[in-house]
């Protein structure tokens, strides 16, 4: 049967008594950039893990790119990239080091590495910059060659965790216009979350909106603001969520580091 390239259903995790995802279902087309939504600890970051095999649901099921994210890991890790919230890359390498060391991570063929990582530095405008040590880049430089990095094993989907956290706004404005041309040119879809809410109405063509583990609204902006009564998608994300503040911890204090994960799990195959 032919899936749609993130489908969720009926996914529930549990630590102990606490549940940080609730019963969650949706689904993201192919080539749809999707924007995650929701205040702190209401369970987006448990889902990103969970989609992106670093924990298990307690209970429903997940599936990228038509593989069960639970029983084919192995498939469903070389389906997706992802930018992680927290800075990934090591900074006493070179820009091209750090591609490098993706590649061998995700198994890329040697012989087809060094045309790979020379054409994904160009797509980000850092092909200059290939030798240079990271402790040297900018944030947004950064983030570009992060994003270079999980386009490297050609996924079907990226995963862009807070990826403008802290950048200027002609960073932001830039690192969006990559992520558009990839999603047009590679029919690649893109799962992203962010606390930028204009960046969310203007570049998601859905959104999904978590609030205490649970999804309570799916839909186009207009459909958001219509079912919410209001003119903007921050008026209807207050609406749906509330405007009290948010304790800051993660979504379920699991303590897993992402980024430790990633590396650990890809290194198992």
């Amino acid at each position: 049967m032919q899936r749609s390239a993130i489908e969720a259903e009926g996914v529930t995790k549990r630590f102990g008594k606490l549940v940080a995802v609730d019963d969650i279902s949706f689904k993201v087309d192919g080539g749809e950039i999707f924007a995650f939504l929701g205040p702190n600890g209401a369970g987006k970051s448990t889902t990103i893990k969970m989609l992106t095999t670093m924990l298990r649901p307690s209970s429903g099921k997940l599936y990228l790119a038509g593989h069960d994210v639970t029983r084919e890991q192995a498939w469903a890790r070389k389906s997706f990239g992802i930018v992680f919230q927290d800075p990934s890359l090591d900074e006493e390498l070179t820009a091209y080091e750090n591609m490098e060391l993706h590649a061998a991570l995700y198994h890329v063929p040697k012989i087809e590495q060094p045309e790979r990582i020379i054409d994904l530095l160009k797509l980000v405008g850092l092909s200059e910059r290939k030798d240079s040590f990271i402790k040297t880049f900018s944030g947004g430089m950064r983030r570009r060659l992060e994003i270079a990095r999980g386009l490297l094993h050609h996924p079907k989907v990226l995963f862009l965790d807070e990826p403008t956290l802290g950048l200027d706004t002609q960073t932001r404005n830039v690192l969006w216009d990559y992520v558009r041309k990839l999603s047009k040119s590679e029919g690649m879809t893109i799962f992203f979350t962010t606390h930028y809410l204009d960046e969310a109405e203007e570049i998601a063509e859905r959104i999904a909106i978590i609030d205490h583990g649970k999804i309570v609204a799916v839909g186009t902006v207009k459909e958001l603001t219509k079912k919410t009564k209001t003119k903007t998608l921050e008026q209807a994300y207050l609406k749906l969520t509330g405007e009290s503040i948010r304790d800051e911890t993660s979504d379920a204090n699991d303590g897993l580091n992402m980024r430790s994960a990633m590396r650990i799990r890809s290194l198992r195959g």
